[in-house]
């Protein structure tokens, strides 16, 4: 099992969503997958297909996040010493020779990579 870079941050924010699915999301499911059975034929039951494929997906991202905790290397950026070195943690400032607008990124794992929050992944 690889071990993936990811910030004090990232596992907080994961672990965060992982309860809300637990603590909300799941409950929710359950709820709308009875009161689909509840009016009937299965086969033809729209709402129970739709109530059944949420259910998918959200045990889907349990895994995923289960998996990604279990394989989390948790880095505190905070205590990196980063001199002149673009490690991971750093935040970048970077210049576009075209327009000369400056453009700032930090570098994180790729389960947190998120280009519209400015969130990089560099390997």
């Amino acid at each position: 099992m690889e071990k993936e870079p990811i910030t004090l941050e990232g596992i907080n924010k994961i672990k965060k969503e992982l309860a809300e699915i637990k603590s909300v999301k799941r409950p929710k499911i359950i709820e709308a997958i009875a009161e689909a059975r509840a009016h009937g034929d299965l086969k033809e039951n729209a709402e129970y297909h739709a109530a059944k494929e949420e259910q998918a997906k959200i045990e889907g991202r349990v895994i995923e996040i289960n998996d990604l905790i279990a394989r989390a290397n948790i880095i505190d950026v905070t205590s990196l010493d980063r001199k002149d070195t673009v490690i991971f943690g750093s935040t970048v400032s970077l210049i576009d020779l075209e327009n000369n607008k400056k453009k700032t990124y930090k570098i994180v794992g790729k389960d947190e990579a998120d280009i519209k929050k400015k969130f990089i992944y560099f390997r």
